[in-house]
């Protein structure tokens, strides 16, 4: 489409097929996103705990099967999730989120029965492809919203992964203190429980007429990232987009360390801070984006919230003492406001046939972050800890992720900014 050649279809309201003709809700999807990152969640505590059991017992070994299972995870999840995307651009959400969350039940079932590492390697890597169904998710959400509410409902979206990632995690930890297969188990009946809701609840929310021939030349990784640059300005905000989730990727890579290194934090030290944290993105997701979208738009949400997240992550890196350091938490909180606000403006810019393309794309991007992330983040920190070029500084990385954030506010002043009208 060439430059400025977009269609306004402000008037198009989005309706659902199938299911008596059910009308699509925002409802449906949220609680399906949320008994899937729950069951997600569940088995955090325990995999690398079962892995480790599974390996003979050595920490040394265990780390070096985790690193595999974390990137290999990454890979499946950047091939599966532009063609996963695209197979519901063709025969609708409706389908392809069943087979995910099914695939997903059974997987589970895999892995909690699994005898051997090998096996549950195996499982891991189905969880990939089967855990790709969150850009269907996403695409429901462009389906019916129009465009002015897309960043509030992707806002509640998200505050279904931090209501999951806050219980999930909790929960396997008390069933995996019984059994450390447990945990597998009931997410494996958390999700069949999620496929029967969406068997006999959900509804379509595609039109047929809105639906695009598949191809596997748009849906391989290198086609789907393409999309990017086939529209105006997409690129741009996919770049604001992989900036934000590579800082993104410090909390999960050294965080827990760095607050042992530097503060002496506990494990259950720990697990009150990120619970903190989780309360708190949904706060800001449930609560603030709607207001703060209606006052300044998405493109002043995203620019706020990139701009908090630049100052809590460096006050995080560079807090002298554990009161200082939870001070960041309420400033870094309104970062909250990036993701969904991105995900408005980009899915402005693609028509309804390709919002599934969009999707896989924007979790490609993910999954690209999540394996460039943890050797980025590791290395650093062991560097400024072993005190490299003659520095000692332990927050280096979490400084980094600040520069991140910082690079990524820049090009959303050049780039986050609405179409003359949305595609059609």
């Amino acid at each position: 489409m060439p430059e400025g050649d977009i269609i306004d279809t402000q008037d198009a309201k989005p309706v659902a097929t199938g299911r008596a003709a059910r009308p699509a809700a925002l409802g449906f999807i949220f609680a399906t996103a949320l008994m899937d990152v729950i069951a997600l969640g569940i088995i955090i505590p325990v995999l690398p705990n079962l892995i480790k059991q599974m390996a003979g017992g050595q920490t040394t070994e265990a780390l070096h099967y985790v690193l595999i299972f974390s990137t290999s995870w990454a890979v499946m999840q950047f091939f599966a999730s532009p063609i996963v995307g695209s197979l519901s651009d063709r025969f609708g959400r409706r389908p392809v989120l069943l087979i995910s969350i099914f695939g997903l039940g059974i997987d589970y079932l895999i892995m909690g029965f699994a005898p051997t590492l090998g096996w549950l390697y195996v499982g891991r890597l189905i969880s990939g492809v089967t855990s790709a169904s969150f850009s269907t998710a996403g695409a429901y959400i462009a389906d019916i919203s129009p465009p002015e509410k897309r960043a509030q409902n992707f806002g509640l979206i998200g505050a279904a992964f931090g209501v999951g990632f806050v219980l999930g995690p909790s929960l396997g930890g008390l069933l995996g203190g019984i059994n450390p297969r447990l945990p597998f188990w009931v997410a494996a009946g958390l999700a069949l429980i999620n496929w029967c809701y969406g068997l006999f609840v959900l509804p379509e929310s595609l039109p047929k007429d809105r639906r695009a021939d598949f191809s596997w030349r748009k849906a391989n990784p290198i086609g789907s990232l393409r999309l990017l640059a086939d529209h105006p300005g997409l690129l741009g905000l996919a770049s604001v987009f992989f900036l934000y989730m590579l800082g993104h990727q410090a909390l999960q890579q050294i965080f827990v360390l760095y607050t042992g290194d530097r503060f002496g934090w506990t494990v259950r030290d720990m697990g009150i801070f990120l619970g903190a944290t989780g309360i708190g993105s949904i706060l800001v997701q449930t609560t603030l984006v709607k207001p703060v979208v209606q006052r300044v738009g998405e493109r002043g949400a995203m620019l706020i919230g990139l701009a908090c997240g630049a100052i809590g992550f460096a006050i995080y890196a560079l807090a002298p003492t554990t009161a200082l350091f939870w001070c960041g938490l309420p400033v870094f909180a309104l970062m909250g406001l990036v993701q969904p606000s991105s995900q408005g403006l980009m899915s402005r810019r693609v028509p309804p046939t390709e919002q599934g393309r969009l999707q896989g794309a924007t979790s490609g991007i993910m999954s690209i972050t999540g394996l460039i992330g943890p050797s980025l983040y590791t290395t650093v920190f062991a560097w400024a800890l072993t005190g490299g070029a003659g520095l000692h500084i332990p927050g280096l990385g979490i400084l980094m992720a600040s520069g991140l954030a910082v690079c990524s506010f820049l090009l959303a002043l050049r780039f986050a900014k609405l179409p003359s009208a949305s595609p059609a």
